[in-house]
């Protein structure tokens, strides 16, 4: 038998929980028709030794919403064996939008995804102003892999209240209504379903907290009525540090769901230290699961936090005057400038000049929880290399050792702020959490930040 496409002896991981085993994949008329021991030949042939041969991932959790106008390669993902990519999450993103308010949305997405505001101020073309209309544009380009699309809470609010719902005034009985029927209409037009987010540390780049936040109880149940009246969708929810557990934090979106009969998936994250808090995250799913709500965990497979360098967003001294006058150097030229001894004491003897514009900057600090990430990415470090331990193993300061280790390689050196889902300092409870029925891995939070 002849197939278009014959993928011998790939190492096989089909996604149905097995283990992997070497086999061949044919295709005929773009449809898996064969998979295991192939009898027969291909029209183009791929030996696939040494390889993985799976099928394409589903990105549950990017944000492309500019990048997939702009573009039609959806890197890195679609470098990664994704074919199909979801966005809109956080409930951030580009539409609606009238032409007044594009700097708020292109603000909430620079603070929230660490997006430059000149990519999108420069990349996107605006020919939209409804939701409905945005996923034409969409539909007007081609991408390399598929995209799916939730209506963004942040922009919703902005479109229905202006002013009143950037600066999270509630919403009145006229507001919700508008909200309602325009989420309806964006079911209608193919929208997945609706994303919001309440995380204190979700800021725009002026350091606001997003119009979402903290957004009322009746607010997001008329969203979710909406949702359901254009035939239904998935209601995609960022809650808020679970601090005092999660009840505080989720049970707003799950009486939401649980009365518009809709789904909802979160995002959930174990905390590093202190008394577990996702327990009581397990206890609510199975208990809304059990009373006929569909309840999905988002896992993210690896410590969640920061990338820290001289060439990024974070590092430990970005608030220092001694710093910042020379941060807008070319990388070699701070560098240089960095190695004089004086450069180096005058840094780090100072202290922070200001607050920034997101808190999770001084998580640069947290050094019993920041590692060297080297060439070879580990995202289960040993503890034991973490810059304080590294620190008191040379008798230095922690700020003195993160200082020498942003230097390694000429200043292109990362640092991982492994800032929770590091629980007792391993993976054990990520991969346990993963593996419950009620889970998935999500929330890679993909984009590109440059072109």
């Amino acid at each position: 038998m002849t197939y278009d496409l014959l993928i011998r002896n790939g190492t096989i991981v089909d996604g149905l929980g097995g283990e992997p085993y070497v086999g061949d994949v044919a295709v005929r008329d773009g449809v898996i028709a064969a998979v295991g021991a192939v009898n027969g030949s291909g029209t183009r042939e791929i030996d696939a030794t040494g390889l993985l041969v799976t099928p394409g991932f589903v990105d549950l959790h990017t944000h492309y919403d500019g990048q997939a106008i702009w573009s039609d390669r959806l890197n890195p993902s679609s470098a990664h064996g994704v074919t199909t990519v979801v966005m809109g999450n956080c409930g951030v993103g580009f539409a609606p939008c009238r032409h007044d308010d594009h700097d708020v949305l292109v603000d909430v997405m620079a603070g929230v995804e660490d997006i430059p505001g000149v990519v999108m101020t420069d990349g996107l073309p605006w020919s939209w102003e409804t939701f409905p209309q945005y996923l034409d544009a969409l539909d007007a380009g081609r991408r390399d892999i598929d995209v799916a699309a939730y209506l963004p809470h942040s922009p919703l609010r902005v479109y229905v209240m202006g002013e009143r719902g950037a600066n999270r005034e509630p919403a009145t009985a006229e507001d919700l209504a508008k909200m309602r029927a325009l989420a309806k209409e964006a079911i209608e037009a193919g929208a997945l379903g609706f994303a919001s987010s309440q995380l204190a540390t979700h800021r725009t780049d002026h350091g606001q907290q997003i119009p979402s936040y903290q957004a009322a109880d009746d607010e997001l149940l008329e969203i979710a009525r909406g949702i359901a009246d254009g035939g239904g969708g998935l209601i995609q929810f960022v809650p808020d540090l679970p601090a005092g557990g999660y009840q505080p934090v989720l049970q707003q979106v799950f009486d939401a769901a649980a009365d518009a009969g809709l789904p909802v998936t979160f995002t959930l994250i174990a905390m590093n230290a202190g008394d577990p808090t996702w327990p009581d995250a397990v206890t609510m799913i199975e208990k809304a699961n059990a009373n006929g709500t569909e309840v999905t965990a988002q896992v993210f497979p690896r410590p969640i936090g920061l990338m820290i360098g001289l060439e990024l967003t974070a590092n430990p001294f970005v608030l220092y005057p001694s710093y910042q006058e020379i941060a807008g150097l070319p990388l070699a030229e701070r560098v240089a400038q960095m190695r004089k001894p004086e450069v180096r004491e005058r840094i780090l003897a100072d202290k922070p000049g200001g607050e920034p514009a997101n808190p999770i900057i001084y998580m640069a600090q947290a050094f019993d929880w920041i590692f060297p990430l080297g060439e070879d990415a580990n995202y289960e470090p040993d503890p034991a290399n973490s810059i304080a331990a590294r620190a008191k193993a040379r008798g230095v300061s922690p700020l003195e050792e993160a200082y020498d280790r942003l230097l390694d390689d000429d200043g292109h050196a990362i640092l991982l702020g492994a800032l929770a889902n590091f629980e007792g300092g391993s993976l054990d409870t990520v991969g346990a959490l993963i593996r419950r029925d009620e889970s998935c891995w999500a929330w890679a939070t993909a984009a590109r930040t440059t072109e």
